[in-house]
């Protein structure tokens, strides 16, 4: 009987599973919104492809909670799992924001800012995807984790730069002219800050996650 209950529980690996699929999800929303910013046809059918991936991650964040109450053991603190998973979601959550705001402006050009901060995004969700995994062996990839936070973290100050050069072009362009495009672009400018914000926070987590584990 005890044999039998325990087959029914979540494996320890079931979570880094949960935790892979979770990051590959949320990298193939952060490539469909950095399509999306190569504006024109590309925008709907592919702001169609970040709802999709956001649908995935809500999926697989439901998943991850529900192997949490009903596992026994965890691989690292309940709280701590349930903090990644929150921000792991939060970033693709954001991106979903994004596209949503594009779409109700009906934007279909972007600027170079902006689709560089589209890139600094990917690479973001890739780093996270990287990361995912060395979290097996949490003690013994401590220092390639860390890493692998501050490259993400430094990113986010990247793009903080580029958001800040990118209202400063937007203002010179149209703040006297069309303050509307100003408004609009400001907006979608805002949100992609966020994004990055987002995934600094999934660094963050790694990194606290990793110094209770050494």
């Amino acid at each position: 009987m005890l044999r039998w209950f325990h087959k029914l529980m979540p494996k320890e690996e079931r979570f880094f599973d949960l935790f892979a699929k979770h990051a590959e999800v949320i990298s193939a929303g952060a490539a469909a919104l950095r399509a999306m910013l190569e504006g024109g046809d590309a925008v709907p059918v592919q702001y169609k492809l970040v709802m999709d991936r956001e649908h995935d991650a809500d999926n697989v964040t439901r998943d991850i909670l529900i192997a949490v109450r009903r596992s026994f053991i965890t691989p690292f603190d309940r709280s701590n799992i349930k903090d990644l998973t929150q921000s792991m979601d939060n970033s693709i959550d954001q991106m979903q924001k994004t596209a949503k705001a594009v779409m109700v402006f009906k934007l279909r050009e972007f600027t170079p800012q902006m689709k560089a901060m589209a890139d600094d995004i990917v690479q973001c969700a890739e780093l996270v995807q990287k990361a995912v995994p060395l979290m097996r062996s949490i003690s013994a990839e401590a220092v390639h984790i860390s890493k692998i936070a501050e490259q993400i973290s430094q990113i986010e100050g990247r793009a903080d730069e580029r958001h800040d050069n990118g209202l400063k072009e937007l203002f010179e362009q149209y703040g006297s002219t069309n303050p509307m495009a100003f408004i609009t672009g400001n907006e979608v400018y805002d949100h992609l800050e966020k994004v990055v914000d987002r995934f600094d926070d999934v660094a963050n987590i790694m990194q606290g996650i990793v110094l209770e584990h050494v």
